[in-house]
């Protein structure tokens, strides 16, 4: 009977851990996409408030069982289980993803409909983001604004800077891990977006399709290390300080925020064409300049449709994330 008992533990392990590295790679697949967040994908499927309290484990007390050799008691306290099922879930939807978007973005027929994607989801998220700053007073407001103005401003000049041929180096990557990795666990706001804004993002797409193809160069290799070292110290060290802005400055932050996706914008402009001279270079390090359709055709129609459905579909995430967190509030409570 205790045989019994054990064998239908460990299947329903098995299960749950299938079921957590299911919504890992859904997570990981929406925070390759700029305009979702992963953390809005954690928060609709239930796990969110996990998550964030095994990465908030991560603490002396945590130092203390290991300078200890308290190993079972360290990965009961840190979760460890539930992390790495999540974390291989992650790794898996984010290689599958990447890939994908690597080939729209590179094929010139389908880089406006998926650029037009990106554009409603951050239009989606941005509106979102700001409908969350509640003022209230005539100087909070003006204060709000002003701080969005900012933001807008920053991003806006950020994404207007020219490509580089280089490829980018090591403290960028690992300062880029680092930014990226705390927006990626806050839902509305996109790591990939912050990506995007820091100009690496196809670099890092290109990765994953590059290794499958069999070319394991040192410097690919590098490059993931050096940017997952980024997001390792990042989550440990910057997401607590994020979420303490969140907590005493929540407006102030908000605002900075919703600022910066809107200056974004102007990078993800669906219509682009490519400057001349540039035949031989890679997709990552070509120029573009925005242009307007001359007639509205039926490839216009279809980007202009993708950016509405788009935008609808983030709103859809955000109306079921909201419905959900009563649920979730009273299971966590329980």
């Amino acid at each position: 009977m205790s045989t019994t008992n054990k064998t239908i533990e460990s299947a329903k392990l098995s299960q749950s851990d299938l079921s957590i590295v299911l919504r890992g790679c859904c997570m990981g697949a929406a925070d390759v996409v700029p305009g979702v967040s992963g953390g809005t994908i954690a928060l609709i499927m239930g796990i969110y408030t996990r998550l964030v309290t095994a990465i908030s484990h991560f603490d002396l007390m945590l130092l203390k069982q290991l300078w200890q050799r308290q190993w079972r008691q360290a990965a009961t306290y840190v979760d460890l289980r539930f992390l790495m099922a999540l974390g291989c879930g992650i790794a898996l939807g984010i290689l599958s993803m990447s890939i994908l978007v690597n080939q729209l973005l590179s094929n010139p027929n389908s880089r406006a409909l998926t650029f037009a994607a990106f554009f409603g989801m951050i239009v989606a998220s941005a509106f979102l983001v700001g409908k969350g700053v509640k003022v209230r007073s005539t100087m909070a407001t003006a204060g709000a604004w002003t701080l969005g103005l900012i933001g807008a401003l920053f991003a806006y000049w950020l994404t207007t800077l020219p490509n580089h041929s280089a490829e980018p180096s090591l403290p960028y990557l690992f300062f880029c891990g680092a930014v990226a990795i705390c927006a990626m666990i806050l839902p509305g706001i996109s790591g990939a977006m912050i990506l995007l804004i820091l100009g690496i993002y196809v670099h890092l797409t290109d990765i994953p399709r590059h290794l499958l193809s069999g070319n394991w160069g040192p410097h690919l290799i590098l490059d993931l290390v050096v940017f997952g070292m980024g997001c390792g110290c990042g989550l440990l060290l910057f997401s607590k300080a994020l979420r303490w802005l969140l907590q005493e400055w929540h407006e102030a932050t908000l605002a900075l925020l919703c600022g910066c996706m809107f200056g974004a914008l102007q990078k993800l402009w669906p219509f682009q064409q490519e400057l001349p001279g540039q035949n031989g270079l890679k997709f990552k390090h070509k120029e573009f300049e925005h242009i307007l359709p001359d007639q509205f055709d039926s490839h216009v129609m279809a980007v202009v449709a993708t950016a509405i459905l788009s935008t609808l579909a983030v709103f859809a995430i955000h109306f079921w994330s909201r419905r959900r967190r009563p649920t979730q509030t009273h299971k966590t409570m329980a």
